[in-house]
């Protein structure tokens, strides 16, 4: 992927920042635009519905869904989660029945104090579990994730008490941008759908 010194640098934002879905999906309409017509683009939402602040992925991967899109593959929902226990499986799934496929690794993290609630975008894998010390395959070829709360102590602890409303809010700007971005570089002629 051959990109501007600019882009090649990871976008962090706030999820209150005004204009915050446009610069997501301005930055993700750039990383997405390499995509050749025919290469499959896959969405995974790494997470669990057990943990509030773990939650963030399956919340997205729910929200994506709501699109029906013929645009995507979409694993990692509130319904079927891709966790610690079926995250190798899935990407074996995943790269078993598409040939190269472009992957998006979604998940939350953990981070600095000031960096909660900020929304990261860049080249390359997320590292599920690296936050609470687990040994877990990288997903993606570009990742979005999300900083829901203070890293360093207790993770688990902190996970399992992160508020979901910060939650729940960071997943409505990530969705709605990843989807407007994939619109954009999917389709040309016909506007994008909205979910019910």
């Amino acid at each position: 992927m051959k990109l501007s010194s600019l882009y090649e640098s990871p976008l962090k934002v706030p999820y209150q920042e005004p204009n915050v879905s446009g610069i997501l999906t301005n930055r993700l309409t750039v990383l997405l635009n390499g995509l050749s017509g025919n290469q499959r683009l896959i969405v995974v939402c790494v997470g669990t519905d057990r943990s509030t602040g773990d939650s963030l992925g399956p919340l997205i991967g729910t929200a994506l869904a709501k699109y029906r899109s013929t645009h995507f593959e979409l694993y990692g929902t509130l319904e079927e989660p891709v966790h610690a226990m079926n995250l190798e499986e899935t990407l074996d799934v995943i790269h078993r029945h598409n040939h190269h496929p472009f992957v998006i690794g979604i998940d939350a993290c953990l981070g600095q104090v000031a960096s909660v609630g900020n929304i990261q975008v860049g080249i390359g894998p997320v590292r599920p579990g690296a936050g609470v010390n687990k040994q877990l395959p990288p997903v993606g070829d570009i990742h979005i994730t999300g900083i829901v709360n203070v890293g360093g102590f207790m993770e688990y602890f902190v996970l399992q008490n992160t508020r979901l409303h910060l939650v729940m809010r960071m997943s409505d700007v990530i969705a709605h941008s990843l989807f407007s971005a994939i619109m954009n570089c999917r389709t040309t002629t016909r506007p994008a759908a909205m979910p019910d």
